[in-house]
């Protein structure tokens, strides 16, 4: 394995220890190395060294080309997963799960992007749980879908501390991984839940945009909709919301026929 290899497998959060000894016997001369370090009967004190270095740890911070090295590794979501439950993003010392992509089992081509997992998601390891995920549900049966057959993915895996609004450069790490899941889900239309996903996904503000679009240099058809939390909060956005879904509908069974 070369040096290059060794320090993505690194990057990803694996880690390896390295000793030229045997691990029966470098565990017992760990053992012994305290006895050997106090003497007993007024002898003169003998220090036993073992060859085991402790695991390799990253000697700089991770790079979006490493990410994007990674990421265009998995050649099947299977695989993409694990990479992304293995990657060693900053945020994720300190949450409870990290939040992989929901694959729909029967797939209709809509593919959904919402902004960070939520305190529900976090506990779950589940995306978009709880109140606001029970509201998505039901925005989803009114147009005669579910999740088994609309994928769902968040603009990062981890829930930011107290969740906060993610920086830039945390969004810019995980970038790659949300492209990687989009070109192996090859949606027919993108869903974007809320401002964030609206501007980092359709490049506009969501307060001024409300239909179906093309970002540059990407034909898959946009939809930036309110966040199903904001709904909840106030529910006269539902109105807007509700014309925006059946937009949806109806472009993707026009794309059936």
């Amino acid at each position: 394995m070369n040096d290059y290899n060794l320090r993505d497998l690194t990057m990803a959060g694996v880690q390896w220890e390295i000793t030229d000894m045997p691990f029966v016997l470098a565990t017992a001369a760990a053992a012994t190395a305290t006895e050997s370090t106090h003497p007993t009967n007024n002898s003169a004190p003998t220090r036993t060294q073992t060859s085991i270095v402790p695991p390799i740890a990253p000697t700089q911070p991770l790079s979006v080309d490493t990410a994007v090295a990674m990421a265009a590794r998995p050649t099947d979501m299977d695989a993409l997963c694990r990479m992304i439950a293995e990657f060693n993003h900053p945020l994720r010392a300190a949450v409870t799960n990290v939040v992989l992509p929901h694959r729909a089992p029967n797939p209709n081509g809509l593919v959904i992007i919402t902004d960070i997992p939520g305190t529900d998601d976090d506990a779950t390891g589940q995306i978009l749980t709880g109140p606001a995920g029970e509201l998505l549900d039901k925005m989803l049966a009114a147009i005669g879908m579910s999740r088994d057959n609309v994928s769902i993915l968040p603009l990062l895996f981890w829930r930011t501390p107290g969740g906060r609004t993610p920086t830039a450069s945390e969004l810019e790490l995980a970038r790659p991984f949300v492209n990687r899941v989009l070109e192996l889900l090859q949606p027919r239309m993108i869903l974007t839940l809320g401002t964030l996903a609206a501007q980092e996904i359709a490049h506009v503000s969501l307060s001024r945009e409300h239909d179906i679009m093309i970002a540059p240099g990407d034909a898959t058809p946009i939809m930036p909709i309110f966040h199903p939390s904001y709904l909840i909060l106030k529910p006269t956005a539902k109105r807007d919301t509700w014309g925006a879904l059946q937009q949806v509908e109806k472009l993707l069974k026009s794309a059936d026929k």
